[in-house]
């Protein structure tokens, strides 16, 4: 089982920046091993993929972010942060961050971003 806990959301102005972060945790869970992915689902919307931290610290990026976002990990801390700046109001969403193992999935609980002025 992996826990995923996931903070920095909140209220931000067209163009603010915002880091969110997730820490993971488990039985048996070699944190530096797993890709590491960050999604968002705004209201009304499909859920999207956003960005993935592989093993090796290689990334890709969804075309819509890519040039503003930035994924990174610290396997140190267990932690993948989504690094987000010239935001805009699009960008409003619930923002999870995801790993899987061979059997399943594993999600955060969300952290809502809201961009606006």
């Amino acid at each position: 089982q992996i826990q995923l806990v996931e903070s920095g959301g909140g209220l931000v102005q067209p163009g603010g920046s915002l880091t969110l972060s997730c820490v993971a945790s488990g039985t048996d869970f070699s944190f530096s091993l797993n890709a590491m992915g960050w999604y968002r689902q705004a209201q009304g919307k499909q859920l999207e993929l956003l960005a993935t931290i592989y093993r090796g610290r290689s990334t890709i990026y969804e075309n819509s972010v890519k040039g503003r976002f930035t994924i990174s990990r610290d396997n140190a801390k267990n932690t993948v942060y989504l690094r987000m700046d010239s935001l805009k109001p699009e960008d409003t969403a619930v923002y999870h961050c995801n790993t899987a193992t061979v059997s399943r999935a594993f999600w955060g609980q969300g952290n809502q971003v809201t961009v606006s002025s």
